[in-house]
């Protein structure tokens, strides 16, 4: 049995039991003593009836302000104007209660967020009494859940706006539960494909197999991370490079709620990565290459020297003893050696890239056809050669000389592969070298060049010999079978060159090697023939200037041996002081590399302004960048490269003589003395030793013998010893100046001629008890010669 309380004009349901204090004094007790509630009683039209010291204290009106109101005013303007609290009441006629959140007024205006649960009360016959209305303030807990909603939509926002990284949740069981836009980017899927799949879809075949999908799920399981790179497969089947993290979920009891998995699509970097150590290995390469090329350039340049002399004495000697048969076979085959060791010392310089190059604009078709008679004597029969050339073929500027050593070279190797026969396949064809390409590959420079292929069948490279392939004296053969130079001379060559040079080998299926030379646009000329005619000699005037004394004296007694009159320089200061002091020279034969301040190319391009019919020719067995520059011989420069033959040498000095339109002056040939003159005896001072030795070198031309010295001390001591006719001394020297000398020399010997030489003008001398004449510097072998002859 229902019983009522009555709570001001409307009773309150109470139930009760028969034993408890009145309902009268129960229910109000309890109403009034509830604070985190309001309880209000409200009228069936919803008028306030009842109000409890918990709603004072959540709304903040007391019970004289609110009592006879509608309960509506607690409500927002917008909850007024869509009748919400009619619709409430009934909703709880209908079903006998309504709840309901939302937003309330309070007395002071502010909101709060109200749960609100509307009871209705009847009568036992079913009349509506009123409403029984409670409210409790949640605004706490919204805030709260509003924080939390706001949290994930801003995290599903992050996670769904992130293109660059997948990001999806597994079950337990590796079933993908959820998919953001990275993932539908990076893999292909949408959302709607892949949701309920299992994630091992995205595995190649073979890892699957392997069982990786799940080994992955298991250590993040275990150990609560799992990272690793692989490859993984797309929708369209195109695989990519992928760097993955699995992390393992849990409930707050510990047990595994799932994993959340983010994968990040690596290709680009891998790739540029792999480039790069690509990239870094080519460079070590080209490093190794370019220290081992000037080590392997310094010792040419040493070795050469050392078979000039060699070369130098065998042919004199050769040259002395040619009637002698047992003297000729061992001088002829000491000079066959100095002739292998002179092509070592050539691919060395090959290599090195710093052999002095002629190139000329040529288009190969016809080079290589020309090569045919060369190649088929140096190959066996069992090997066929097949050249192939493709239409249209461009021109290229190279030297064909140096080119066709690389390609006869190129086709001994390719015959040592083949000890069993085979086939040589020699291409040619136009190329074009990309950016992708030369991106790559350190000192190749993109565009468009002239590819010669040369490939044969025979046992091929395995990797460790193919990375080895250029590197200098490295080789497979036997002893005796090759130098290891071959290839490394065709390397040095093709980049001296500006071009390329790859090799492709396979063990069993054979080699190609491709040399790449840069496209001339010019049109190509004809190589001339190499026709080496009998050597010449002559009875011209040449200087030679070296600083290797066994090699200057080879190379003098050489020339004089051809009839040359021949002066010697030890340096290029010497050199210069001859050419300044007048005597007639025809050409400067000069070594490249010499110590002093003054280089031999300085040296040679004054001498050429002091007497401009001047031919010079240089030699050396190492350039260093003195006359080659860009791996070519300068415009206009000539040299005869060490070690050279007695032939070589004849020709090349005929062949720049003989271009020389003017003859050497009378003048010139009127300063040789005559048969019938008397020779001098002459001291020499002067404290430039350079200039001493050349005027030294031009008394003995004009037919006297001569003694010098720098020191006027030592010139004192020696005539004390021996006698002399004249006395040459400088005017100013340090010690003891020239006109003390003199006058202390003739005080011994009064018959002495003295000759002062000087740089300025000669002073006003005074009467002296001597003769003498004075010579202004520089002065030529004529004046020298026309002094010494009034004697």
């Amino acid at each position: 049995m229902n019983q009522h309380c009555n709570t001001g004009d409307h009773a309150a349901p109470c139930a009760t039991p028969s034993d408890s204090p009145g309902p009268d004094d129960w229910c109000k007790q309890w109403v009034s003593t509830v604070t985190d509630y309001a309880v209000i009683g409200l009228s069936p039209e919803g008028i306030i009836r009842t109000w409890n010291i918990g709603g004072e204290r959540i709304h903040g009106f007391s019970a004289h302000e609110v009592i006879g109101q509608r309960f509506d005013i607690f409500h927002t303007q917008e909850d007024r104007d869509k009748a919400s609290a009619a619709a409430s009441l009934d909703i709880a006629r209908k079903t006998g209660r309504c709840e309901s959140e939302g937003w309330r007024i309070r007395k002071d205006g502010s909101r709060f967020w109200a749960n609100v649960v509307i009871t209705v009360l009847t009568d036992d016959t079913g009349r509506v009494l009123g409403f029984g209305k409670i409210v409790r303030d949640m605004t706490d807990k919204k805030n709260a859940h509003d924080a939390v909603v706001e949290s994930e939509g801003r995290f599903r926002m992050l996670v769904n706006g992130v293109t660059d990284y997948a990001v999806f949740m597994l079950s337990p069981d590796g079933i993908i539960t959820n998919w953001n836009a990275g993932a539908r980017r990076i893999k292909g899927y949408s959302a709607e494909e892949i949701i309920g799949s299992h994630f091992s879809r995205f595995y190649t075949p073979e890892d699957v197999a392997a069982g990786l999908p799940q080994r992955g799920l298991s250590i993040a399981a275990s150990e609560g991370r799992f990272e690793a790179e692989g490859w993984r497969v797309r929708k369209d089947g195109r695989r990519f490079w992928a760097h993955v993290v699995i992390d393992a979920i849990r409930h707050e009891d510990g047990s595994l709620a799932g994993f959340a998995k983010i994968t990040r699509d690596i290709t680009e970097r891998m790739e540029a990565n792999r480039a790069l150590e690509e990239a870094r290995k080519a460079l070590f390469q080209s490093q190794k290459m370019e220290a081992v090329g000037k080590l392997t350039g310094g010792v040419a340049h040493d070795f050469n020297n050392v078979l000039q002399i060699l070369r130098g004495n065998l042919e004199l000697l050769d040259n002395r003893h040619f009637g002698d048969a047992w003297t000729r076979e061992r001088l002829g085959k000491a000079i066959a050696a100095v002739d292998r060791g002179s092509k070592l010392a050539a691919q060395l310089l090959a290599f090195g890239r710093q052999q002095p190059l002629q190139p000329v604009v040529i288009n190969l078709a016809s080079a290589l056809r020309g090569m045919d008679d060369l190649l088929r004597r140096a190959l066996d029969e069992t090997i066929e050669v097949e050249t192939v050339v493709a239409g249209g073929l461009w021109n290229t500027l190279v030297d064909i000389h140096q080119l066709e050593n690389v390609i006869l070279n190129l086709a001994i190797n390719a015959r040592d592969a083949m000890p069993h026969g085979g086939k040589l396949t020699m291409e040619l064809s136009n190329a074009m070298l990309g950016d992708d390409y030369v991106a790559v590959v350190p000192d190749v420079a993109a565009g468009q060049y002239v590819m010669l292929a040369v490939t044969d069948t025979g046992t091929g490279m395995t990797q460790d010999v193919l990375e080895r392939a250029f590197d200098p004296f490295f080789t497979t053969k036997p002893d005796g079978k090759g130098t290891g130079l071959g290839l490394s001379m065709a390397y040095g060559f093709v980049k001296q060159s500006g071009g390329h040079i790859r090799i492709y080998s396979e063990v069993g299926h054979g080699t190609t090697v491709k040399l790449y030379l840069p496209r001339s646009s010019r049109p190509a000329v004809e190589p001339p023939p190499r026709v080496v005619p009998a050597p010449k000699g002559g009875t011209e005037t040449i200087l030679v200037v070296e600083d290797d004394r066994n090699v200057q004296s080879v190379a003098v007694e050489t020339l004089s041996d051809f009839g040359y009159h021949v002066l010697k320089a030890d340096d290029a200061e010497q050199a210069l002081a001859v050419l300044r002091s007048g005597i007639h020279v025809d050409l400067v034969f000069s070594d490249v590399v010499m110590p002093g301040p003054i280089r031999s190319t300085d040296m040679a391009a004054l001498a050429v302004v002091l007497l401009p019919h001047l031919k010079v020719l240089f030699t050396s067995g190492y350039t260093q960048n003195a006359v080659v520059h860009g791996g070519r011989l300068d415009p206009g420069v000539e040299l005869l490269s060490k070690p050279y033959s007695r032939e070589q040498l004849a020709h090349k000095v005929r062949q720049l003589l003989d271009g020389r339109d003017s003859m050497r002056s009378e003048s010139s040939r009127s300063a040789a003395p005559a048969d019938s003159a008397v020779p001098l005896r002459i001291l020499l001072v002067d404290d430039d030793v350079n200039l001493a030795q050349a005027m030294n070198e031009l008394i003995s031309l004009l037919g006297h013998s001569s003694k010098f010295t720098t020191s006027p001390s030592q010139a004192l001591d020696w005539l004390q010893d021996e006698p002399f006719d004249v006395l040459i001394t400088d005017l100013s020297m340090p010690d003891i100046d020239g006109m003390e000398v003199a006058k202390r020399a003739t005080a011994g010997s009064p018959s002495m001629f003295v000759v002062f030489s000087s740089g300025h003008e000669m002073p006003v001398l005074p009467s002296l008890p001597f003769r003498w004449a004075a010579l202004r510097k520089p002065f030529t072998i004529d004046e020298l010669g026309a002094v010494l002859s009034d004697l």
